[in-house]
């Protein structure tokens, strides 16, 4: 459950929340389970918050540094991430489908089982995420940097992985149906 001060201060806007995580940079912020559906989050440091469970549907949270959060069973749905900082998050079962991640860093993040159906990633920094057993059927990953990714037993049926970088990912056991592949770097790519 989310500690209300923490939820407080979030809502009562960005100068408050910048002066509080300034003044306590070493306390993670206890989203968790909050309901956040739509919230403007522009922006937002958001750095190592718990966020377990929390609906984040439709929020906007372009350019947000979600580094090292925990969004583990999140409900990302439509919410707009372009070009937010989630490098080592953990979104592990989040639901993120037809989110936008447009040039996101998701780099070592934890994705395994979640669901980004028809998710944008275009462009977007996913070296060396965990993706095991996610769905990513329909997503766009075109020009996305999937260096050393584990994406074992992934699917990305009718992906379009156009110019994305693959050079050492693990596609063992994924499901590649329809997926668009053309002009993508696979040196040292298990497909098997």
């Amino acid at each position: 459950m989310a500690n209300f001060e923490h939820l407080a201060l979030l809502e009562a806007g960005g100068i408050k929340w910048i002066e509080w995580r300034n003044k306590h940079p070493d306390i993670q912020p206890d989203l968790s389970e909050a309901n956040l559906q739509g919230w403007n989050l522009k922006g937002a440091c958001l750095q190592g918050a718990n966020l377990r469970k929390a609906d984040l549907s439709d929020a906007l949270l372009v350019g947000a540094n979600l580094s090292n959060a925990e969004l583990g069973g999140a409900n990302l749905h439509q919410a707009i991430l372009s070009e937010a900082n989630l490098f080592a998050a953990n979104l592990s079962i989040a639901h993120l489908s037809y989110a936008d991640l447009t040039e996101a860093i998701l780099s070592q993040a934890n994705l395994i089982g979640s669901d980004l159906l028809g998710a944008n990633l275009k462009r977007a920094d996913l070296s060396e995420s965990n993706l095991i057993g996610t769905n990513l059927r329909g997503a766009n990953l075109r020009g996305a940097d999937l260096g050393a990714a584990k994406l074992t037993r992934t699917n990305l049926s009718e992906a379009n992985l156009m110019s994305a970088n693959l050079s050492d990912a693990d596609l063992s056991e994924a499901n590649l149906y329809e997926a668009e592949m053309s002009q993508a770097y696979l040196y040292k790519t298990n497909l098997q």
